[in-house]
């Protein structure tokens, strides 16, 4: 993507397009002129083209992946935005909820990535990995989103190394947004009413400066969150 020209033309694949971070993203490349592209289980914002997917299910990440860039006519750029969290501790979190958070989480990430690579190869595109201010501080009752979300990091530097020169990368570690990703949690772990949260737009912002950047120039890392948040670091 050309530097200050974000998003003006280019092809935007965003997982996890319909809600949160996002949607965020997906509205923030409309605005600078690119397409967006979703995969999601929920449609997203009028007229977006996507492809509905289980992110839980890799194989099916992939197919809809290549489904939607052969659609497209190639990628530019991949944001992996899509996630969840049921926090409890390990004990009392089912296996079944606990392997699906991993997956959805970090086992999508590289299946999505893995099956852009070539879109993103001819185009000498960009991938910008969204993991969690969880994924480099662990916390209680957290444990399969803490493993998720520090295998984002470890997956996204090793990603970069093996990329470089060929597709941009960098690593999004945000902290908490004032989005729906708190919404279905038992109260004990809401945040609370005077809970200072980043907005979302911000961080979509975030983004965009990453996927700015002319080839040959990476954005390797950004830490993005409300300057009192206390989750970082």
């Amino acid at each position: 993507m050309s530097a200050g020209t974000p998003g003006a033309g280019r092809t935007v694949l965003v997982t996890g397009g319909s809600s949160g971070l996002g949607a965020a993203v997906v509205a923030a490349v409309a605005r600078a002129g690119g397409r967006p592209l979703v995969l999601d289980r929920q449609a997203p914002a009028d007229g977006v083209p996507w492809v509905e997917c289980d992110l839980a299910d890799t194989r099916a990440a992939e197919a809809a992946t290549r489904r939607l860039a052969e659609r497209s006519g190639g990628l530019d750029a991949v944001v992996t935005a899509a996630g969840m969290d049921v926090p409890g501790k390990l004990a009392d979190i089912p296996g079944e909820t606990w392997d699906r958070i991993v997956a959805v989480d970090l086992l999508a990430t590289a299946a999505v990535v893995r099956a852009a690579l070539p879109f993103l190869e001819t185009s000498r595109g960009s991938v910008v990995t969204v993991a969690s201010t969880l994924g480099i501080k662990a916390v209680a009752d957290a444990t399969a989103y803490c493993a998720a979300k520090f295998g984002v990091v470890g997956f996204t530097r090793a990603l970069a190394a093996e990329l470089a020169g060929r597709v941009g990368v960098t690593l999004l570690v945000p902290g908490g947004m004032r989005t729906a990703f708190f919404d279905d949690r038992d109260a004990a772990y809401r945040p609370g009413p005077d809970a200072v949260l980043n907005d979302p737009a911000d961080t979509a912002a975030a983004v965009m400066f990453a996927l700015s950047q002319p080839a040959g120039c990476a954005v390797r890392e950004m830490v993005v969150c409300a300057d009192q948040e206390t989750s970082y670091p």
